[in-house]
């Protein structure tokens, strides 16, 4: 087939280096045609002629700027970093290709957990940081291989789809453990258990000297407890999953020169025309099982300004307390005070009416009216206070109570001080009846709170939020909860009344986008700890910039009044409606 007449040579070209020139202009013709460069090119020349720009070639780096690719995730990178507590932790960089260069978007860091609060005691601690030094190895390995490989080109506006990505791989992961582990259990032989050799002394020895103890007579017989549910295990590697999908979400949030939490409403529905803030539960004090003190009910106690104020005036309100409180701390004679990491005063108390005795000396030194002014919360951590040899609750040193005697126990304390509006985790969550009972009486006028009592976001969205006992559910941002995750527990807690409070764990990093989560998906109340340790002020300082940000924007809104969800004793549908709400004067 003939190729055309060769064009004549010219400039000292032969024959068929001129044709293959000629060839050559015509591709680069084509190639520009295509991508309408000499088109844009007229449209701009003529266009900034009558603009007369001081700045020309700056005026032509923003036309054709509108017309280049929209950046494109070109790497991630992890690397090691330590966490409030000292541990390694995970820090995740995004680099995207813009107008054709790699540039370095953003670096986030989350804190890696690796524990269950209701099996974590001083005797797990080695085997819990062995288990989130390993988490940290195989995460790195996941985020410099697969993880970059699987991601590189997506754009990072596109959070579903990256999500979407996230989780798929990490279920991959976890079924070819399963198989694995199949696999294992298989060819592992079967030893045979030694014979147990039976124990001719069956009968118990008796100090003579000694009188046998007689029973007490109780009037009925208390049921024994149920016993602990089986933790949830921590997938080793998990956290790559959390970390990468917030690097991302901040990536596309530096691009668009937005704000993190604009970016999760839109994430959520389309974003409203005014954004509340959170209503923030400051702890103030920790009178827990560590404080060295007889009281162990308390492991925080918790203020929680006024819904009508704006958030900076809370703020100022608690930064006024606490300095109060700090003062009290070291004029009096008393047993050891230390700062928790919860970033409040640890202080042992005798008595369970002290704390509260503290908190109403500050209010009237502060001409405050508890109450009005601010309520309490009680973090009361039970499944910490388990005596499970006892099958009791030990709420002060000596002192033991069943769960049906803690019944009793908590209606008289709000009886006794009507400004407590919420209890976290009053009991275990093994403890059901009990719960509904409390929640029977109580509910009308406070909140019922699960923590630890609560499951991991993941296990909320595979299998539901269960039987209609809480509130709200206090959730943290960990392992492999992605935004998209975030967004859809927060759907499916609003569309059964239940409040959504974002929280941090005990080992925290510096990263602030918690309150940024907060504000996005309309969290009623976000629950950081004290006033103190860089890791928690931080989250603080985001919320005051956000508050000032919406009122620029002229899109802040009020919190509503407290309305408490009535729990009845008997309802266990999680699908049926609340018979209804209280609220609060």
């Amino acid at each position: 087939m003939s190729a055309g007449p060769a064009p004549p040579a010219s400039n000292g070209r032969s024959p068929e280096e001129a044709r293959d020139f000629y060839q050559l202009k015509q591709r680069a013709a084509e190639y520009y045609r295509s991508n309408l460069v000499p088109q844009r090119m007229q449209q701009v020349l003529n266009s900034m002629f009558y603009d007369n720009p001081d700045d020309v070639y700056g005026h032509l780096a923003n036309y054709f700027a509108s017309f280049a690719k929209p950046a494109a995730i070109s790497r991630i990178v992890g690397k090691e970093k330590l966490d409030s507590e000292g541990q390694r932790t995970v820090q995740v960089e995004v680099l995207c290709t813009i107008k054709n260069l790699e540039k370095s978007i953003c670096f986030t860091t989350m804190s890696n957990s690796c524990h269950d609060p209701n099996y974590t005691t001083f005797g797990t601690m080695d085997k819990e940081i062995e288990l989130k030094n390993l988490s940290v190895q195989i995460a790195l390995e996941w985020i410099n291989g697969p993880l970059n490989s699987l991601l590189k080109g997506l754009l990072p506006a596109n959070q579903t789809q990256v999500d979407k990505f996230l989780s798929e791989y990490f279920q991959r992961k976890v079924e070819e453990d399963e198989e694995q582990k199949k696999k294992d259990a298989e060819v592992e032989e079967v030893v045979p258990e030694p014979e147990q050799s039976v124990s001719t002394n069956t009968v118990p020895v008796v100090d003579k000297k000694k009188k046998p103890l007689k029973a007490k007579k109780s009037i009925a017989p208390e049921k024994p407890i149920k016993p602990r549910e089986p933790p949830e295990k921590c997938f080793p590697g998990a956290v790559a999953i959390g970390v990468v999908s917030l690097a991302v979400a901040k990536a596309a949030v530096k691009l668009q020169n937005t704000s993190l939490f604009l970016h999760i409403a839109a994430l959520n529905h389309d974003p409203p025309k005014e954004m509340r803030m959170p209503i923030p539960m400051v702890s103030l004090l920790s009178c827990g099982k560590s404080s060295g003190g007889k009281l162990r009910l308390m492991k925080e106690v918790i203020a929680v300004p006024k819904h009508s104020l704006g958030y900076k005036q809370s703020l100022e309100m608690m930064m006024a307390f606490q300095q109060q409180i700090t003062k009290r701390m070291f004029s009096q004679k008393s047993l050891p005070v230390a700062m928790s990491h919860l970033g409040c005063w640890e202080k042992g108390f005798e008595r369970t009416e002290l704390p509260f005795e503290l908190i109403e000396e500050v209010c009237d030194t502060l001409k405050l009216t508890l109450g009005e002014d601010l309520h309490l919360m009680l973090n009361c951590a039970a499944h910490e206070l388990m005596d499970y040899e006892k099958e009791k609750y030990e709420i002060i040193t000596g002192v033991f109570k069943h769960p049906d005697e803690m019944i009793e126990l908590y209606t008289s304390l709000v009886e006794k001080y009507p400004s407590i509006i919420g209890l976290i985790d009053p009991l275990r969550k093994e403890d059901e009846e009990q719960w509904y009972k409390l929640c029977h009486l109580l509910s009308p006028q406070c909140y019922f709170l699960a923590d630890g009592a609560s499951r991991s976001i993941d296990k909320l969205i595979t299998s539901g939020l269960g039987e209609n006992r809480y509130s709200g559910l206090i959730l943290k941002h960990t392992n492999q909860t992605t935004i998209s995750d975030f967004v859809q527990v927060a759907k499916l807690m609003e569309a059964q009344d239940c409040r959504f409070i974002p929280s941090l764990t005990d080992a925290e990093t510096l990263d602030d986008s918690i309150a940024d989560i907060a504000v996005g998906l309309g969290a009623r109340f976000i629950k950081l700890g004290g006033l103190c340790h860089g890791e928690r002020v931080a989250k603080y300082n985001r919320l005051l910039a956000i508050e000032e940000e919406l009122a620029q924007r002229g899109a802040l809104g009020q919190a509503a009044e407290h309305q408490f969800p009535v729990i009845s004793k008997e309802e266990h549908d999680p699908n049926s409606a609340r018979p209804g709400s209280e609220q609060l004067d």
